[in-house]
């Protein structure tokens, strides 16, 4: 009796278990087949998004809690939709991290199609990928929040020329946060600038800034209201096809919201790709404040320091 009871327990038990491990979403051990599923199941909640490998031409909205979003294995799960004619991923949660995933040509009507749209809450992303898409990384509140992104490469993103607005690799906003992006790559930009960042405070250090087979790209690190932080460590490298090609660095070419008084800019590399014959200014200060310069390696034909006028 008891062996027939073993058996029936393993007939009921076994599907349920093999369905598990065949839907791409698991949360504790359990599947779902949509990512939307899987964060309205867990609504409210602290947890894990496990994804398997596989191409998903879906989108999904976090509502609440804090969402880890993780790759089974990095590098292997492709998003390539959009919700709200936004981003695969909209953020309203208290928090999220982005790990491991990959967002790949992603394009809405309004030109900001972006692999995450933060909207609330804060972020962190690390060891991601956002290719050939409108925009990267797009977000913008005047709550307290931080985002941090690490290990992350942005390819082939931005716009100038599909809609009246721009689109950038990176473009975050709100006066009460903080950006962070370390150890990243940006490259091969289709328009507008690598990193925009309206906000107070920044740091920017240890990534690589590749324009050499850019498009209509304008500055690489663009803060048009100012900001007080750390810009170090990066390697600059501008290239020929410039829809911009004044500053490497332009610290509030749009108006003086935010004090930038002692914005340490130090220890950089910045280059010209060859058959670049403009003479940017590495850095161009329009906010009237004293910045702080390091000992910045600059190659033949970048200008070290540029005062503008507002």
């Amino acid at each position: 009796m008891r062996r027939a009871l073993i058996l029936i327990a393993l007939a009921t038990t076994a599907p349920a278990a093999a369905q598990q491990a065949s839907a791409p979403f698991a949360v504790n051990g359990q599947g779902y087949a949509t990512l939307d599923d899987a964060l309205m199941q867990n609504r409210g909640k602290d947890f894990t998004v496990t994804i398997a490998p596989g191409v998903y031409r879906e989108c999904a909205i976090q509502q609440a809690g804090r969402v880890t979003f993780k790759a089974a294995q990095p590098g292997t799960a492709i998003f390539e939709g959009a919700c709200e004619g936004k981003a695969a991923l909209v953020l309203r949660g208290e928090g999220s991290t982005v790990d491991g995933l990959v967002f790949r040509g992603i394009r809405v009507p309004d030109g900001n199609g972006a692999g995450i749209r933060i909207e609330i809450g804060d972020l962190t992303v690390v060891n991601s990928m956002f290719l050939d898409s409108q925009e990267g990384i797009l977000g913008s509140s005047d709550d307290p929040h931080r985002i941090m992104i690490d290990r992350s490469t942005f390819s082939g993103l931005g716009q100038c020329h599909e809609t009246e607005d721009c689109a950038h690799s990176v473009y975050l906003g709100g006066s009460g946060a903080s950006v962070t992006i370390t150890n990243s790559r940006f490259e091969r930009g289709r328009g507008g600038h690598y990193v925009k960042l309206r906000v107070p405070n920044v740091r920017v250090t240890d990534n690589s800034f590749d324009d050499t087979q850019g498009d209509r790209t304008n500055y690489m690190i663009d803060l048009p209201e100012g900001a007080t932080g750390e810009i170090a460590r990066n390697t600059f490298v501008q290239g020929t096809k410039k829809e911009n090609w004044t500053g490497f660095i332009v610290v509030a070419a749009e108006q003086r919201k935010f004090r930038s008084e002692g914005l340490k800019v130090a220890d950089n590399v910045a280059t010209l790709a060859p058959g670049q014959t403009k003479s940017p200014a590495f850095l161009a200060n329009v906010s009237g404040d004293r910045l702080v310069q390091g000992a910045n390696r600059l190659g033949a034909g970048v200008r070290a320091y540029e005062v503008r006028e507002p």
